[in-house]
């Protein structure tokens, strides 16, 4: 006999567990249909002891073993002060993923999965309420991707909000410069993550941020990660990719005496096929970590904000991406693949704690496109967070700044 975890030492048959008919001796379909589902609900229980805020939701030795799939849980947490906020991790197909939701300025959905890689350099990051000046609060909301090794990803992750928020203190003043502020913090953080040498001298990782508040949004970023807003139904690119044969870009490198070579696309020395990064010190003038940044004031015709890894866009185009999100969040499209119980059951505890199902839209639609990206063959690392600007302060388009003199679309 053996002792069934599920109804708290209820004994049951070795054999029941094996899926065997105790009568016959042999195989029996039905009861091995039942002790999988069985095994399933021990499973349940062991993910959904969750942890207070703030600490991870899994142990980070969490690995669960699944149709003959691995799942990776990855460790999830919810920021200081934050008030009603629920972390959650979302096991579902396509490999390590980690999904989060919060209701300080903004609802949001993040989700980061391996996709098809055999590592994940990709990272997340996601600071509710991370710099308060005066009577605003801002979040944060940045998606690196990484080459080479995930170091530098998870090291922008972990500091450039920080050095973002010391930077805004240190200079003051009434209004803030946000195009000086981010060129700064990317700067520091370049710095920083050389510190390391040798060891990180060929790694290096793309950053795309979102400094949202309640009346604009300040988006920097360097590399191919990219950043769209939905305006009045259309789709605006808030980000031109650091291409190495972009116009530009190509002019600058050759400039500092280095080359573009094609080796299996445009690549910088034949090694890089992004023209802007933090890290990558052997590359260094050609590669560079100075932002482009735009600024732009939040108006009643904004709806939601994308930040991506190329992993999206490489195979879904702005315009979808944005009708993809546009449909989740207004519930016309919903999810129909594999959500694990604990998923379920969490997601609506988001919806009971807001009082309004926007959180769980915003959560599905970010879901929902990296489905989109699998399902059309991405190769890479998708990660993509979707922040719903519908409830912001009114406002107009107040200035873009860096080097290209219009926004694509």
């Amino acid at each position: 006999m053996i002792f069934d975890s599920v109804r708290h030492g209820f004994p049951v048959p070795e054999s029941f567990c094996l899926g065997k008919n105790e009568i016959t001796g042999g195989e029996d379909e039905t009861m091995k249909d039942i002790c999988r589902k069985r095994r399933e609900l021990r499973r349940v229980k062991l993910l959904g002891r969750a942890k207070p805020a703030g600490d991870t939701v899994f142990s980070p030795d969490c690995d669960v073993g699944f149709r003959n799939k691995r799942w990776k849980c990855a460790d999830t947490g919810v920021p200081d002060g934050l008030v009603g906020g629920t972390a959650q991790t979302d096991v579902t197909s396509g490999g390590e993923s980690t999904l989060s939701g919060g209701f300080a300025c903004h609802t949001h959905g993040s989700v980061s999965v391996i996709g098809r890689r055999r590592a994940m350099e990709d990272a997340v990051a996601v600071e509710l309420g991370f710099l308060t000046r005066g009577s605003k609060t801002y979040d944060f909301f940045g998606v690196f991707d990484g080459h080479g090794g995930f170091r530098v990803a998870q090291s922008c992750r972990e500091t450039l909000h920080k050095l973002v928020a010391k930077i805004v203190e240190e200079r003051g003043g009434a209004e803030i410069d946000w195009e000086k502020v981010m060129e700064a913090g990317f700067r520091e953080m370049d710095e920083e993550v050389n510190k390391n040498g040798a060891a990180v001298a060929m790694v290096g990782s793309t950053a795309v941020v979102a400094v949202v508040g309640e009346e604009e949004v300040v988006v920097a970023h360097c590399g191919d990660s990219r950043a769209v807003i939905s305006c009045g139904g259309v789709a605006v690119q808030l980000s031109d990719d650091h291409k190495p044969d972009r116009s530009d870009e190509l002019e600058r490198i050759i400039s500092c005496g280095g080359k573009v070579i094609d080796w299996n696309g445009q690549r910088v020395l034949g090694v890089l096929a992004t023209s802007r990064s933090i890290g990558d010190k052997c590359l260094k003038p050609f590669v560079t970590p100075e932002p482009e940044v735009k600024v732009v004031d939040i108006t009643d015709s904004d709806e939601f904000l994308i930040l991506a890894s190329d992993g999206l866009w490489d195979v879904v185009s702005n315009d979808l991406a944005c009708l993809v999100v546009r449909k989740c969040l207004n519930g016309r499209i919903k999810r129909t693949s594999h959500v694990s119980v604990v998923q379920q059951d969490r997601e609506l505890e988001q919806i009971d704690d807001k009082g309004k199902g926007e959180n769980h839209a915003v959560v599905a639609a970010a879901n929902v496109l990296v489905e989109l990206a699998m399902a059309r063959g991405s190769r890479d690392n998708v990660s993509v967070i979707v922040v719903d600007l519908r409830h912001s302060k009114s406002g107009r388009v107040r200035s873009f700044s860096g080097s290209r003199n219009q926004v694509s679309t």
